[in-house]
């Protein structure tokens, strides 16, 4: 297996582009300048972009990614330019005033928003035009379907996503890309568009996980370590009953590949914990959205009918229920953060299989519903395939605020990947 091999994939690493800028070897201009150009030969395929917005002056960016052009996903304010959250009722916003907190952030490590990426609908299921670089006719996934798509497609070395569900994970898997969900609480969500205040995570998309590293470190001002062997508990998610056997085969070959070359390698012993927290974690969603998003009930003729439904079940779901979901939760993430003290990252698989094919949905998150709820760091590393050539991302899952090993061991499990399929 040698990864996707559709015209339209090809990721463009964020770290060769910062060496590049460093070294000389480029300049800022001629890095947006092939960025406007990937955007102009691939965006009629991709459509991954609500609007491309290149600023007017693009030199004397500080910061150590240099001015790199940036998607950004479209719940999260750019100043200048609407936030329309991929829903009719917002189709004639104007401007935002004022840069999310998280956009100041990443223009002060040096990155500048090219402009602003599909999203579904508020967040949720109901999908936008994208198409997925690697599997064409198949789903890019959602809800930043646009900044996974659009690193796939290499118009931008780095996209910003969120996750609430599955939101950054799955997309990642199906578009055969790197990406990163932070720590929630890990920075400010305020400019962001959210849907469940206590799920709400910020995340990134790159090419490769060395690149998540080198924009992690600059974003955060951290060193990253090194590749390291990690620890690792290995995942199968059988007590879900959803993954596909393409997907069983990757995690279990990953699994052997990487004990081979030296990981320690257990077996995950919390399926219990791990399945309760998905289902807690669908109730805390639908009931935490109908009050986030209660001004929708005015209009509900007028959105999908998907994010009709979630606003209906979370609206009929007691504050008793809410809460004993609240507890399920809070009492197994003790639990699972005790499991770093012997490892040091879940290994499992990021979605339940391949892309599905059509762009009439966004795919299954069920698969990262638990590590949602307990607000966990996690980096989807890219690389497997299934017999057809479809992508397939394998889920690496850290302790809260542990980026730095979370990438020191997603990045070794990237190599090792990486050696594995090239022979």
């Amino acid at each position: 297996m040698t990864g996707p091999s559709a015209p339209l994939y090809r990721p463009w690493s964020l770290a060769d582009v910062v060496d590049d800028l460093h070294a000389g070897r480029t300049t800022i201009a001629q890095v947006w300048s092939h960025s406007q150009s990937r955007i102009g030969s691939s965006e009629g395929d991709v459509a991954a972009w609500v609007v491309h917005a290149p600023p007017d002056e693009i030199a004397g960016h500080v910061g150590v990614l240099g001015g790199i052009p940036m998607g950004v996903k479209d719940i999260i304010d750019v100043a200048g330019l609407p936030t329309k959250c991929g829903t009719q009722l917002y189709a004639t916003r104007g401007p935002a005033d004022s840069d999310a907190a998280v956009v100041r952030a990443w223009r002060s490590a040096g990155a500048v928003p090219a402009g602003k990426t599909v999203s579904t609908e508020f967040a949720f299921f109901s999908p936008g035009p994208t198409g997925n670089p690697a599997a064409p006719s198949h789903t890019p996934g959602g809800s930043s379907s646009g900044s996974a798509a659009s690193v796939a497609a290499g118009q931008v070395p780095l996209a910003l996503g969120s996750q609430t569900a599955g939101s950054v994970t799955r997309p990642a898997s199906y578009c055969g890309v790197a990406a990163m969900v932070m720590t929630r609480g890990r920075h400010s969500t305020a400019g962001v568009t959210g849907l469940s205040q206590s799920l709400d995570s910020h995340g990134i998309y790159t090419a490769q996980v060395r690149d998540l590293a080198c924009a992690w470190s600059a974003f955060a001002g951290q060193d990253v370590l090194p590749p390291a062997r990690p620890r690792v508990l290995l995942w199968k998610a059988t007590e879900l009953g959803v993954v596909e056997h393409s997907m069983t085969q990757a995690v279990e070959r990953v699994g052997r590949t990487i004990a081979a070359s030296g990981a320690e390698v257990t077996t995950c012993t919390v399926a219990e914990d791990i399945a309760d927290a998905t289902a807690a974690h669908a109730v805390v969603m639908a009931y935490e959205a109908a009050l986030e998003r209660r001004a929708l009930f005015d209009d509900m003729d007028r959105i999908s009918d998907p994010l009709a439904a979630l606003l209906r079940r979370g609206a009929s779901t007691t504050t008793a229920d809410y809460y004993a979901a609240c507890d399920v939760i809070a009492d197994s993430r003790e639990r699972i953060v005790r499991l770093f003290d012997d490892i040091d990252v879940i290994v499992g698989p990021a979605a339940p299989g391949p892309a599905p094919k059509g762009l009439a949905a966004t795919g299954d998150p069920v698969l990262s519903r638990a590590w949602q709820a307990w607000g966990l760091p996690v980096v989807t590393v890219p690389g497997m395939t299934d017999a057809h050539g479809l992508p397939l991302g394998i889920q690496v899952i850290g302790a809260p605020n542990a980026e730095s090993t979370l990438l020191a061991g997603a990045s070794w499990i990237s190599h090792t990947i990486a050696a594995q399929v090239s022979e």
